[in-house]
């Protein structure tokens, strides 16, 4: 992290002692990592942004008293949701200023991930745009109660709250997240069939077999960042977006892959990942298509990332 000189052990390798194993502090510290990396994400949906946190956390954690500490995992969880709140309103001013839309960055996960069905719900693509759409405070809040079953006391502490007003924001931001969450519980099945038959009509250029599995609604976002070619406003309608889509047809290599704990498509120009895209679902048909293009954000996608609760 710039203007420190100590970073995470994982990333220098050290952290251990004179018999080559950890010392306490770094042995909670690796042994919760995932777990912390994941709570940043969800509520920054920012990969690179989660492992600043992670840096700063870790920088918190190596000057607390781990004799005066009753629960590592709630104590490190605290660490990371503040720096994480701190961080996501710096968020918020440079997303002001972002060209076009603005997505989440997204990630290659392994595939145990999808077996957990809340996680990988809490980390897909569709989610983390709904997660945008509440307070950071809210945010907080929704994420440390649904996909981290803390205790209201815990989650007090971390957003500096009573436990009465988080009860009060728990249940506020529950009703917000239920109305714009995708309707209906969609299977990996599900998403990995919708997703086929749009590689099939993306590949074969054959825009009605598009349109039959894009709702009339349908709405496209693509995120360039002002970095490369984009929509600058969203995409509404099947017809739009078919035609907008049918533009790849036959120039790109698309294979389907684990995104966010879904299937998602990746697409390559000359070798290289160029967009991925990922779906919403609701009742059958395809509502939402997010193709994320900021070349900063698809760091993440040459190697599998952990996420785990």
């Amino acid at each position: 992290m710039a203007g420190t000189s100590q970073t995470a052990p994982e990333d220098r390798g050290e952290g251990m002692g004179p018999d080559d194993r950890p010392d306490r502090a770094t042995e909670a510290f690796l042994g919760h990592r995932n777990l912390l990396f994941t709570v940043a994400y969800e509520l920054l949906g920012s990969a690179a942004d989660a492992e600043d946190v992670l840096q700063e956390t870790w920088l918190r954690w190596t000057n607390v008293d781990l004799d005066t500490v009753r629960d590592q995992r709630a104590y490190l969880v605290r660490i990371t949701t503040r720096q994480a709140l701190s961080r996501l309103r710096t968020l918020g001013r440079r997303k002001e200023s972002y060209v076009g839309p603005w997505l989440p960055e997204p990630l290659l996960t392994t595939p145990d991930v999808a077996e957990d069905v809340e996680l990988a719900d809490s980390v897909s693509m569709a989610m983390l745009l709904v997660l945008e759409t509440l307070t950071p405070t809210e945010r907080a809040v929704f994420v440390l109660r649904e996909v981290f079953a803390l205790d209201y006391d815990e989650i007090a502490e971390a957003v500096d709250k009573s436990p009465a007003a988080v009860r009060q924001i728990a249940h506020r931001a529950r009703a917000h997240v239920a109305a714009r969450r995708p309707r209906g519980v969609v299977s990996p099945a599900e998403a990995r069939g919708a997703l086929e038959a749009f590689q099939r009509a993306v590949e074969t250029g054959d825009l009605q077999r598009l349109v039959d599995i894009l709702a009339p609604d349908v709405v496209l976002l693509s995120d360039g960042g002002g970095v490369v070619q984009a929509a600058l406003a969203p995409v509404v309608g099947a017809g739009r977006v078919a035609d907008v889509l049918g533009r790849i047809a036959g120039t790109a290599s698309l294979r389907t892959a684990q995104v966010n704990g879904y299937p998602a498509l990746i697409i390559r120009l000359n070798g290289e990942v160029d967009t991925v895209v990922a779906v919403r679902i609701d009742d059958g048909l395809i509502t939402g298509l997010y193709a994320v293009r900021n070349p900063e954000k698809l760091s993440h996608m040459e190697r599998e990332t952990t996420v785990s609760r």
